[in-house]
């Protein structure tokens, strides 16, 4: 009988030990599955996150020169997460970004998307982030100015019967508001907008262009800062989750994402950036300034200049603006440690052979900077044919000298990569130059150099003039 009860407590363990040898393998597959997702792979290969949104005074604008909002500083982050660069690709047309998502022009729609059935059914949500419920923008005062009576004002769903309520194509709210129609055995009058987005058409209720608008709560408590005129206080749905989108089975994506925003909402970083967007008073200031994107369409004080001079050296006037940013933040009184100076910071002799001092005036700072960086152009033309690609080498020798920049490409050709190429090939050896073995190659001649501030300053002034061009019209 011992012998039996041996034998039983062997078999128990061997088939205990089988299940979980079985339960490892299953996983083991899961997880194989999980790398083969193409998605993922693509972002790390490209060295780069895709992502739609669109421009408002929440997700996405540019404000006194710098690119701000919630959807843009959490992709930055997700970006960062990733290791890999942040490209946006911009529209307020709903239809659209689902679109670039479905023909993989993009990676992940990155908007504050109601779950629904209808939109599951073609795209996956990443865990919900937030939730909101739909209310109902309606003016609390008649044309006149005079305060509307609590009977003239909407609290039940039931007075929406016979209502003309205007709404964003393709929103969550057309599906809401057919329900609502439904229950309440009567007709809503749904006209859906292609032309406006779900704050212009708050922005038309409290106009009086338009009666009622339908948009998420906490947009409308945002919006309720700039027109104290509008009523946001009647619902039209219950509590819905909010989230990003992204292709069907795009498993190592989505976990990827999930795990990330999870850890991140429980740190304070996430709670400042959510208070900036959504709790910050001095929001209103911001969306009343000529500086703010979208109402002013500005970049700068200093755009008409920048305009006007841009065409000297052919560039797009936002690139000029983007480093102008970069050089002085737009402050005309700026001065460097090395004794640089003004909106375009040129050293004293460089400022000295284009005829300015620190006395000169904005318009006249900015010209020396353009002519500056057209003997720069004219440096490197026979060098560098594709004026694009050229470009990068012009930032690059604003910031740390000609010399430097010649030296890297020297660098680049005798280890046999490309010197008319920037990324990846002549900046690689820009960077280079601060480490002995290559500033004192024989080839280089102009020694060390600090490659990463000259590196950092060609990306940023890059990825901020892609935001530029994203928001503020040419």
């Amino acid at each position: 009988m011992l012998h039996l009860s041996k034998n039983k407590k062997l078999i128990t363990t061997l088939t205990f030990l089988f299940i979980i040898f079985l339960f490892s393998c299953q996983n083991k597959e899961k997880d194989s599955d999980i790398i083969k997702d193409s998605t993922l792979n693509e972002i790390k290969k490209r060295g780069k996150l895709i992502a739609s949104t669109e421009c408002n005074s929440t997700n996405y604008f540019i404000y006194k020169g710098q690119a701000m909002g919630y959807q843009y500083e959490l992709l930055k982050l997700l970006a960062k997460h990733l290791d890999v660069k942040l490209e946006l690709i911009v529209s307020n047309d709903l239809e659209e970004n689902f679109k670039w998502l479905l023909d993989k022009k993009s990676d992940l729609i990155a908007l504050d998307l109601t779950v629904t059935k209808e939109r599951s059914k073609i795209v996956d949500f990443t865990k919900p982030y937030s939730q909101t419920r739909q209310v109902l923008v309606q003016r609390k005062y008649n044309l006149a100015g005079q305060k509307m009576s609590k009977n003239h004002l909407i609290r039940s769903q039931l007075d929406l019967a016979g209502k003309e309520i205007y709404i964003q194509k393709k929103s969550s709210f057309s599906e809401r508001l057919r329900n609502l129609s439904e229950e309440i055995g009567d007709s809503i009058h749904i006209i859906e907008s292609s032309e406006y987005d779900e704050e212009q058409l708050i922005s038309l209720v409290a106009k009086g262009e338009i009666d009622y608008t339908v948009c998420d709560e906490h947009i409308a408590l945002v919006n309720k800062t700039y027109y104290p005129n509008i009523d946001i206080k009647t619902p039209v749905s219950f509590h819905q989750n909010l989230a990003w989108a992204l292709r069907k089975n795009q498993d190592s994506l989505m976990l990827v994402i999930n795990d990330w925003m999870t850890d991140l909402k429980k740190t304070r970083k996430y709670k400042v950036i959510y208070n900036k967007y959504f709790k910050n008073k001095r929001s209103v200031q911001i969306v009343n300034s000529e500086f703010y994107s979208i109402k002013g369409g500005k970049i700068s004080p200093y755009d008409d200049y920048l305009k006007r001079y841009s065409k000297l050296i052919n560039w797009d006037w936002r690139l000029l603006a983007s480093l102008m940013f970069q050089e002085s933040g737009f402050d005309p009184k700026a001065k460097s440690w090395a004794e640089a100076y003004g909106l375009m910071q040129l050293m004293p002799l460089t400022a000295q052979e284009y005829g300015i001092d620190t006395l000169s005036l904005p318009e006249e700072n900015i010209l020396a900077g353009v002519k500056f960086i057209r003997h720069l152009d004219k440096q490197l033309s026979d060098k560098i044919d594709y004026r694009q690609e050229r470009i990068k080498f012009i930032l690059a020798s604003y910031n740390a000298g000609l010399g430097h920049i010649l030296d890297a490409r020297r660098l680049a050709k005798k280890y046999d990569k490309n010197p008319d190429v920037w990324s990846d090939n002549v900046d690689f050896f820009l960077l280079k130059k601060s480490n002995r073995k290559f500033y004192t190659d024989p080839v280089v001649r102009y020694g060390y150099c600090r490659g990463t501030e000259t590196y950092k300053f060609v990306n940023e002034i890059l990825e901020r003039y892609q935001n530029y061009k994203n928001i503020v019209k040419e």
